[in-house]
């Protein structure tokens, strides 16, 4: 899924007053030395992640687009590959208002392998951090062909914005699992980049873009269907989600199952707000060089947004998930957001008509 949604959902158009260009992000990134000497049992603890090589007894192999994959035996996919009746849905969880998916009409898409479109996403949970990063090199991370049409959104002079979001899905049409998303805030297509007043009329609008840079998963069904239905930066990775405490959190460890990153937010208090739905949106190339464009529809239904820079930790160690985060040399931190249950409904790419 696209990483945006986080972003519009709980953005005011106050969002870029002058108290927060002043706040330091200093206490909110740590290096742990210690973190990064410790290993883990990757099958030990993690429902979601597995490979071909670790298949549990509650999995079954099936093909898709050519891989063996792994799937949940008797799950939403394994009987259903994309398009379960809202009533069984309906009967699995009936804890989940399902109103809105009942408005939306699923289209069969060939993409590689056959799915329905929009893939449903029932119940979830994430944290969200977006920080100001080096301009030059979020444009050096945007292929030319995609910059064409679409340019880093400019908060100040020499500074962008990123969006790091920690998704943990507990219940969609391919089953569950967890993802890691970093992403480049951008204009809409073909329009001039007025910087903050760009952003403000597509959180107007509620209508955002943007660039995926990483997005690893922690199931293979995941990765795969990311990769060749959506042209997305996916590949496999073990992932830890924990609810427990005053704060969400998030481990995320290198193929080899050792830490690399990790992310925490704090709960904050939830008001009464109504849900909203907002659109998101990103431009990438498929498996032929074209440009393809996707969204996401995402209604929110429980969020609260902070400025405080203590309110998220990110812990970064030398793996390589957290060497491209230094990398892009993250500044002031713009906005924290919570949203502990948001529902969302993702769209597979068309091509996309480029023009100048």
């Amino acid at each position: 899924m696209n990483t945006f949604k986080m972003l519009v959902i709980t953005a005011g158009m106050g969002m870029y007053s002058t108290g927060m260009a002043a706040m330091d992000v200093k206490g909110s990134i740590s290096f742990n030395s210690q973190i990064a000497d410790k290993n883990i049992s990757i099958s030990g603890w993690n429902k979601n992640y597995s490979k071909i090589d670790t298949l549990k007894s509650n999995q079954t192999i099936i093909n898709l687009a050519g891989h063996q994959v792994p799937v949940l035996k008797g799950g939403l996919y394994d009987r259903f590959r994309s398009n379960p009746p809202l009533s069984v849905v309906e009967k699995e969880a009936p804890e989940i208002d399902l109103s809105w998916f009942k408005t939306i009409q699923k289209q069969k898409k060939e993409v590689g392998f056959t799915t329905y479109s929009p893939n449903f996403y029932y119940s979830n949970s994430s944290i969200t951090a977006i920080y100001t990063a080096d301009m030059k090199m979020l444009k050096k991370l945007i292929p030319a062909e995609v910059r064409d049409i679409v340019k880093p959104i400019s908060i100040t002079p020499g500074r962008g914005l990123v969006a790091i979001t920690a998704y943990a899905y507990h219940y969609c049409d391919n089953d569950s699992y967890n993802e890691l998303s970093i992403s480049i805030v951008t204009t809409k297509p073909n329009s001039t980049n007025w910087g903050v007043f760009s952003l403000m009329n597509e959180l107007k609008n509620k209508n955002l873009w943007g660039y995926v840079l990483k997005l690893p998963v922690d199931t293979e069904l995941a990765r795969v269907r990311g990769v060749v239905g959506y042209n997305l930066p996916k590949w496999l990775i073990p992932m830890k989600y924990s609810d427990q405490g005053e704060m969400m959190k998030f481990d995320f460890y290198d193929e080899s199952g050792k830490i690399d990153f990790s992310m925490g937010g704090k709960k904050l208090a939830i008001g009464d707000v109504q849900p909203d739905i907002v659109r998101s949106n990103f431009i990438n190339k498929d498996r032929n060089g074209q440009l393809t464009h996707g969204y996401t529809d995402v209604r929110a239904i429980k969020k609260a947004s902070s400025k405080k820079k203590d309110d998220v930790q990110l812990n970064l160690t030398n793996g390589p998930l957290s060497m491209f985060i230094k990398s892009l040399d993250l500044g002031k931190l713009m906005r924290y957001d919570y949203q502990p249950e948001f529902q969302a409904a993702l769209y597979t790419p068309e091509l996309a008509e480029k023009s100048k």
